[in-house]
């Protein structure tokens, strides 16, 4: 991750102690980065909770309590799963906030060869954004670093 998601997770990292909220994260398409994100920060411990990487449906279905048919009509992806990844991992990690992103940061036949994701930050019970993210970047780690960027940007704001 470069020096700007640094300062983002900084100033979250602030923005929660300062309130006293914790946070958690449910993602396939990052591979765990926005779990690195916030376990480098100094003191995560009293804000992190934690974060699951899951890939495929059983997973999704059995650890964040996904639909699984609608999940598996979209391939594990759309704003629906977002959301309710986002939602459950309060749940699992007893946390204020919860981030969800599924995806694709590599063209397959799956997305029409197209890269895109979507993602959820939910707080207490409620999804407080959503969205459709669609990267500028090619290469699949720097679509995944974009990707937590813009969750990072979007958490921001809220706090």
């Amino acid at each position: 991750m470069n020096k700007v998601s640094e300062y983002q997770a900084k100033a979250i990292r602030e923005g929660l102690l300062g309130k006293n909220k914790t946070i958690a994260t449910a993602e396939s398409v990052t591979s765990g980065l926005l779990q690195y994100a916030f376990s480098t920060i100094p003191d995560a411990s009293k804000f992190f909770q934690g974060g699951l990487t899951a890939f495929n449906l059983a997973q999704k279905a059995k650890h964040l309590n996904v639909e699984p048919i609608h999940a598996q009509e979209v391939n594990c992806v759309s704003i629906k799963v977002a959301k309710e990844m986002a939602m459950h991992c309060c749940e699992l990690f007893l946390s204020n906030w919860g981030l969800g992103i599924t995806g694709y940061a590599s063209p397959v036949p799956e997305s029409d060869n197209k890269c895109f994701a979507y993602f959820a930050i939910a707080f207490e019970g409620k999804i407080m954004v959503s969205g459709c993210l669609e990267p500028k970047n090619t290469e699949p780690i720097k679509i995944q670093e974009e990707y937590v960027l813009a969750m990072l940007s979007e958490l921001q704001k809220l706090l």
